[in-house]
C-alpha cells in the first residue's frame, strides 16, 4: 500500500472540519467529552474510503469506542483529535490515522487542516512533514526546551496530581504548552518543535499514529513508569526527543 494514497484520503477530510454548521451539532458523551457531526462524518467518510483502498484491513474508530478486533491488522482513527477545540473554533484539531499490524504501528498519518501540515511515517522509513524529513529536538535538558502537557479533561479527579506535575516541570523547562490535541503534540515532538509531551490518560486513537512518528524521528515514547506502550491499550503517555526522557519522567 502506498502511503501517498492514504495521505490523499485523509486530506479529503478538510471540508468536513471547516464546516461550522456541522461543528455546531454537538452531543455529550461524558464529562468534557463531546462528539460533533464533523467527527461522525469524517469517520464514516474515511472508513468507507479506506475499505475501498484496502478491503482486507479492519477499522477501529473513536466514535465506535474501544472493542476487540478479530484481525491482527486494522486502522486506528481519531476523526477529530481536538473536538472541544473545534467546537469553539480554536483551530488546533487534527485527523490521526494509524495502521496496526501484529502488535505494532507500521504507518501513521496526522493531518492539520488549518495549517496544511501532514506528518507521516512508515515503520523503518523515518518521519516526514509535507515531504521533508523531520527529527526530534536536540535539547539535552529540560532547560533547553518547551514541553507540551495534556490535562486529561475527561478525568477531572486527576487535576490535583496533574497540576502538581505541571508545576514541577514548568520550574525546570523553558515553558509549557497546551494545544488540546495529543496527536498534534506528538507530531510536534517528532518535528522538534517541543522536547516532550505527556498526558495521564489517552486512548489508542489519540496516540497510535503519533507514537510511530516520534519513534521514527529519533524520539522515545513510554508509559509514565518507563514501560513499553501497547498501541491498543489506553493509558498515560510520555513522549520526548529521547535525550531528556529520564529527566522528564523523573518529574512525573
Amino acid at each position: 500500500m502506498d502511503i501517498r494514497d492514504v495521505i490523499e484520503l485523509v486530506k479529503q477530510a478538510k471540508p468536513f472540519i471547516q464546516n461550522r454548521d456541522m461543528a455546531d451539532h454537538i452531543k455529550v458523551k461524558g464529562p468534557a467529552d463531546y462528539v460533533t457531526q464533523v467527527d461522525t462524518n469524517v469517520q464514516k467518510f474515511l472508513s468507507e474510503k479506506l475499505y475501498e483502498l484496502a478491503p482486507q484491513i479492519q477499522f477501529l474508530g473513536e466514535e465506535e469506542g474501544l472493542h476487540a478486533m478479530s484481525s491482527d491488522t486494522f486502522w486506528i482513527l481519531d476523526p477529530v483529535d481536538g473536538t472541544t477545540n473545534l467546537i469553539h473554533d480554536y483551530q488546533h484539531s487534527t485527523v490521526s490515522l494509524g495502521l496496526y499490524e501484529k502488535g505494532e504501528i507500521v504507518m501513521g498519518v496526522i493531518y492539520d487542516p488549518f495549517r496544511e501540515e501532514v506528518f507521516y511515517a512508515e515503520k523503518g522509513k523515518g518521519s516526514f512533514r509535507n515531504g521533508e524529513p523531520i527529527h526530534a529536538a536536540q535539547a539535552g535538558t529540560l532547560g533547553e526546551t518547551i514541553v507540551a502537557i495534556g490535562t486529561a479533561p475527561y478525568q477531572k479527579e486527576l487535576a490535583h496530581e496533574n497540576f502538581q506535575r505541571f508545576e514541577r516541570i514548568f520550574m525546570k523547562c523553558q515553558d509549557i504548552r497546551r494545544t488540546g490535541s495529543a496527536a498534534m503534540d506528538l507530531a510536534y515532538v517528532a518535528c522538534g518543535r517541543i522536547g516532550g509531551f505527556f498526558e495521564a490518560r489517552l486512548q489508542p486513537w489519540d496516540f497510535a499514529a503519533g507514537m510511530l512518528l516520534v519513534e521514527e524521528a529519533g524520539g522515545r515514547i513510554t508509559r509514565f513508569d518507563g514501560s513499553a506502550v501497547n498501541p491498543v491499550e489506553p493509558g498515560g503517555i510520555l513522549a520526548t526527543n529521547g535525550k531528556l526522557h529520564e529527566e522528564l519522567r523523573g518529574l512525573l
